[in-house]
């Protein structure tokens, strides 16, 4: 089978002992950060959290012979385990079997419609989500994420689909419990919260002042939720804190998930579709950002197009075992990065140790606090929030600021759906926006060289009888009306105009719509008595021009460059 299709066949030829150990290494590590972690994430979805680990087995196994991708780590992550959340409570079904169900069908569907885009090469259309959509999206999930985990840390009771929604519950459950809170609740919370921010900013960099290598000072720091998990599980079990109103994870299932295909009779599958196409597109982009920002530094590129193969074969693998959707993770994939891994084989490994862990560890969790898994969960996303971009859009475009403010209000107010919806919505809409009002400049030679610049800009040298227009966008549909009224309006405000060139430098394509529109605009500029030029047209262009009737019936003539055509006209 072609390498192009099965990219384990491009590495393993040639994998050393060298590779192996450095792939273990890094296994061991992330297998380490995964557990806890994971099962985070499963709660976090409303989910039992031996299905976080369900989803960080199979699929690892499964994008390790299908991704392009020598780094990334795919599994549970935190937008999609809210997306996940969202989807399933949404469908009113209370029977945990028939939740556990729905979760295991939302990854087959997301993992069917990725596989179905690879096969038809649909990679691109990830482009068309603008990274301040995503980045407003990750953080006003982020924020949703955060304030719904403030209920385990304070030993309450309280949810919502939106934020109005949580901070409503949120305050009614403050109040009815008041004073009467939980102290061992409050303890393990707010303690392992504070460790393991500091830990994330300063325990690194205190290892490194006292002489450990910057390499294992940094992924030691990555690694804290462990000790706050192994602090957290000893002392509640030391103290007996369950007694003491401590809400634990309780005893969970040790051994592997059973293989089989979900009841799909007793779940209204159809109901998420829409939630499974979102999660499909917003798994893709994450992990394809991660992975080839990931590449970039080993000289490594990635195929987008496997990615989704890779990412949806991962995903019907957490469907057929247990799991629930799943994505590459960056805090996974850069520990993974970082731990040295040098081929997709350290995924395969982890999986292999998660795997081992469930018999070991499995009877160990049922003394850990949901007080710690929230903390852990709290510290994970405030490292996707990014309100910065607001103000950036702000200052840099007004269209890009309406589309971030849209996605991030959008997505707290309605809920994570919604908000992506929106924020698809959005992207292509500022795009059409900008595009179908092309900028065009009213150009002028500047005196001793033959460059045409701005008018507007620069002190340049023009004619009354010649009008330059340089054109710095495609012509397609959208755009040609804009276009058109533009020409008329500068060709009525000039008496003397007998000549009208159109510098196309800028210009990659010129479709149907555009060149109907051409050819009207030669024939009544003609009609007034005015001829119209073309320069500077790219190759490509310049071929599809020819095969049409607007270079025979063109009024003026087509010249190389700018310069040419003003000096031929003087």
């Amino acid at each position: 089978m072609s390498v192009r299709y099965l990219p384990v066949l491009s590495w393993s030829r040639t994998y050393t002992r060298q590779q192996f150990a450095d792939d273990l290494l890094a296994s061991l590590i992330v297998m380490v950060m995964l557990v806890p972690q994971s099962l985070a994430y499963a709660m976090l979805a409303g989910l039992p959290p031996e299905m976080g680990l369900y989803a960080s087995m199979l699929p690892l196994i499964a994008y390790t012979f299908l991704g392009s991708s020598r780094a990334l780590s795919v599994g549970p992550v935190a937008v999609i385990s809210l997306m996940t959340a969202a989807a399933i409570s949404g469908l009113g079904l209370t029977d945990p079997a028939q939740l556990i169900s729905a979760a295991m069908v939302l990854a087959l569907m997301s993992g069917l419609m990725l596989v179905l885009m690879g096969i038809l090469r649909l990679g691109f259309l990830a482009n068309f989500l603008s990274h301040p959509v995503i980045a407003g999206f990750i953080t006003a999930s982020g924020i949703l994420i955060a304030v719904s985990q403030l209920p385990a840390i304070l030993g309450i009771s309280a949810s919502g689909r939106n934020l109005p929604e949580q901070l409503l519950s949120l305050h009614s459950a403050i109040i009815t419990a008041w004073p009467g809170f939980n102290s061992p609740t409050l303890v393990i919370g707010f303690t392992a919260l504070v460790y393991l921010f500091w830990a994330r900013s300063c325990l690194s960099p205190l290892l490194r002042r006292a002489g450990v290598p910057k390499r294992a000072a940094v992924i030691a720091g990555r690694l804290s939720p462990i000790v706050a998990v192994i602090a957290s599980a000893g002392a509640a079990w030391y103290f007996r804190l369950g007694d003491h109103g401590l809400a634990l994870v309780g005893e969970v299932p040790a051994g592997l998930p059973a293989l089989g295909v979900p009841v799909f009779t007793s779940i209204p599958w159809a109901s998420l579709t829409g939630p499974a196409l979102l999660i499909a597109v917003l798994a893709f982009v994450e992990s394809v950002s991660v992975a080839q920002g990931l590449a970039a530094k080993k000289r490594q590129r990635i195929d987008p197009d496997q990615e989704l193969i890779g990412l949806g074969a991962a995903n019907l693998a957490a469907g057929f075992s247990g799991g629930f959707p799943v994505a590459g993770g960056f805090a996974r994939s850069v520990v993974n990065f970082d731990a040295g891994a040098a081929t997709p084989a350290a995924g395969l490994f982890a999986a292999i140790l998660i795997a081992g862990a469930t018999f070991v560890l499995m009877p160990l969790l049922a003394w850990l606090p949901t007080a710690t898994l929230a903390a852990i969960i709290i510290v994970a996303v405030w490292s996707l929030l990014d309100i910065a971009i607001v103000s950036k859009a702000w200052r840099y475009s007004r269209a890009d600021f309406l589309a971030v403010t849209t996605t991030i209000g959008l997505t707290l107010l309605a809920g994570v759906e919604t908000g992506i919806a929106a924020g698809i919505l959005v992207s292509i809409l500022v795009h059409l926006y900008k595009s179908s009002r092309p900028h065009v400049a009213i150009v002028g030679e500047i005196a001793g060289s033959e460059h045409f610049r701005n008018v507007a800009r620069h002190q340049v040298i023009t004619h009354a009888h010649i009008l330059s227009l340089r054109i710095d966008e495609s012509l397609y549909f959208a755009n040609t009306r804009y276009f058109e009224d533009l020409i008329y309006k500068e060709v009525s405000e000039r008496t003397e105009l007998q000549h009208v060139i159109l510098m196309c430098s800028a210009v990659n394509e010129i479709d149907l719509s555009a060149l109907e529109s051409l050819e009207a605009i030669n024939r009544r500029l003609n009609e007034l008595g005015i001829k119209l030029h073309l320069s500077e047209i790219k190759g490509p262009v310049m071929d599809a021009l020819q095969r049409s009737d607007l270079i025979r019936d063109l009024s003026g003539q087509v010249y190389l460059s700018q310069h040419l055509a003003v000096q031929d006209l003087l």
